[in-house]
C-alpha cells in the first residue's frame, strides 16, 4: 500500500489530485448529460461523433502551442485560465436548459470552446504533475493521476444517472460549473510548479526546439505513433456507449451509466495495478501487449450480446487500455527534461488525443452506412495487428524501454 499510494505523500500532489478529481467527476457528469441530450434530440448517431469530434478538434490546431506556453508561462496560471473557460461553459448550457433555449448548434460550439480550453491546460497539467513530486516517484504520480480520472469515470456517471432522471440536464451541468471550483482553489495555494528562468527562445524557435526532441529520440517517436494508433482506434468504444445502450441492449440512461461504470471500474483496477508495479521492467514490452489485449477485447465485446458478458469484457478492455495509456505517459515523461516537458507532452498529446476527433469522426460515419459493432471489430482487428508487428520488429524502439 505504501508503494502503491506514494506520491500521495507530498502536499502538492495531494491538493492537485483532489481537485482534479472533482473536476473529473463533474465532466463526466456532463459528458453523460450531453451525449444522452444530443441523441434523445436528434435521433442521430452521427452528431455523437460530430460533438467529440469539436470537442478534441482544437489539440489539432492550439495543442503544439499549449505546450510552449507550458515551458515558458507559470503552468498553475495556465491552467487556472483553462478552468474558469470550461465553467463558464458549463454554466451557460445549464443557463440556456433551463430557459428553454438551447439548441444542437450550441452544444455543439461550446465543446469546440472546452476543447480549445484543454488544448492549453491539458500539457500544463501534465508537464506540471511530474514537478510536484521526486524523480523517483514519477511513475507512482502518473499512475495515480490516471486513478483520479478513471474513478471519476465510475462515480461520475452514477451520479449523472441519478442526476439526470430525477433532476434533468441542466443540474448535470450546473454540477460540473460548481465542480471547476475544487482545482481552482488547488491551484492557488500550490507551491510547487512554478517556471524557473526566463525563456530564451521565441515562440516559433521553442516549438522547433520541442519538435527536434521527438524526431531526434526513436522510442520518443515510437511511443507518439502508438499512442495515435491506439487512440484513433480505441476511443470510438466510449463514444459508442450510447448506441450499445440505446439500440443494443434496449436501456435508458441509467443503463449507458452501467456501461460506462463498468469500462471505468476497470480502467481504475489497471492504473492501480500500473500503481503498484512501480518500476517495472520492459515497460514498453508490456504496453504494446496490453494494447493487442485491448484490441481483442474490444472486438469481443462488440460482437457479444450477453448484458453481463459485456460488462465484464468491457471492464477488462478498460483495464488493458489503462495499463497502456498510463505506461506510454511514464515512458514520456522520464524520457524529457524539465525545461522539455511541456513541449515533449504536447507533442505525444497532440498524437493521443488529436486522433480521437479523427477516429470518432470516422467511426461516425462508419457506423452509418454499416453499425458501430461493426465498426468496433475492425478497429480492434487493426489494433491487434499493429501491436504484434511492433513486437514481432521490436529492438531500438518502444519494446526496448
Amino acid at each position: 500500500m505504501t508503494r502503491t499510494f506514494k506520491a500521495f505523500t507530498y502536499r502538492d500532489f495531494r491538493l492537485m489530485w483532489a481537485g482534479a478529481f472533482t473536476s473529473s467527476v463533474g465532466t463526466w457528469m456532463q459528458e453523460v448529460a450531453q451525449n444522452w441530450l444530443i441523441l434523445t434530440m436528434t435521433g442521430n448517431v452521427a452528431l455523437l461523433g460530430l460533438d467529440a469530434f469539436l470537442g478534441d478538434a482544437p489539440f489539432l490546431l492550439f495543442s503544439l502551442f499549449g505546450g510552449v506556453f507550458a515551458d515558458r508561462f507559470d503552468r498553475r496560471k495556465i491552467l487556472l485560465g483553462s478552468q474558469v473557460v470550461q465553467m463558464a461553459s458549463a454554466v451557460t448550457l445549464a443557463a440556456l436548459i433551463l430557459g428553454g433555449g438551447l439548441h444542437v448548434w450550441i452544444i455543439l460550439t461550446l465543446s469546440f470552446v472546452v476543447g480549445l480550453a484543454q488544448s492549453f491546460g491539458g500539457p500544463a497539467y501534465q508537464a506540471l504533475v511530474p514537478t510536484l513530486v521526486d524523480k523517483e516517484d514519477l511513475p507512482n504520480a502518473v499512475a495515480l493521476n490516471s486513478i483520479q480520472f478513471n474513478l471519476a469515470r465510475v462515480i461520475g456517471p452514477v451520479l449523472a444517472g441519478v442526476a439526470f432522471y430525477r433532476l434533468g440536464a441542466a443540474a448535470c451541468f450546473g454540477l460540473n460549473a460548481f465542480s471547476f471550483l475544487a482545482p481552482i482553489a488547488a491551484l492557488l495555494v500550490l507551491t510547487r510548479g512554478g517556471i524557473e528562468g526566463k525563456p530564451t527562445e521565441n515562440v516559433m524557435q521553442s516549438l522547433k526546439t520541442g519538435l527536434r526532441a521527438v524526431r531526434d529520440q526513436r522510442s520518443l517517436r515510437g511511443l507518439v505513433g502508438l499512442a495515435f494508433a491506439g487512440s484513433l482506434c480505441s476511443f470510438p468504444l466510449v463514444t459508442f456507449l450510447p448506441v450499445f445502450a440505446k439500440d443494443v441492449f434496449h436501456r435508458d440512461a441509467r443503463g449507458y451509466s452501467v456501461l460506462l461504470a463498468a469500462f471505468g471500474i476497470g480502467a481504475i483496477a489497471g492504473a492501480i495495478g500500473v500503481a503498484s508495479l512501480g518500476h517495472v521492467r520492459h515497460k514498453g514490452v508490456v504496453a504494446v501487449s496490453m494494447q493487442v489485449t485491448f484490441g481483442a477485447l474490444m472486438a469481443g465485446f462488440a460482437l457479444s450480446r450477453t448484458p453481463v458478458l459485456s460488462y465484464l469484457l468491457l471492464a477488462l478492455a478498460g483495464a488493458a487500455l489503462m495499463v497502456v495509456f498510463a505506461l506510454f505517459m511514464t515512458l514520456v515523461q522520464s524520457s524529457v527534461e524539465d525545461r522539455l516537458r511541456g513541449r515533449v507532452v504536447s507533442v505525444y498529446s497532440l498524437a493521443f488525443r488529436g486522433a480521437i476527433p479523427l477516429g470518432n469522426l470516422a467511426a461516425g460515419a462508419l457506423a452509418k452506412a454499416f453499425s458501430a459493432p461493426a465498426v468496433l471489430v475492425g478497429n480492434g482487428i487493426l489494433l491487434v495487428a499493429l501491436g504484434l508487428t511492433v513486437l514481432s520488429r521490436g529492438r531500438g524502439g518502444v519494446t526496448s524501454l
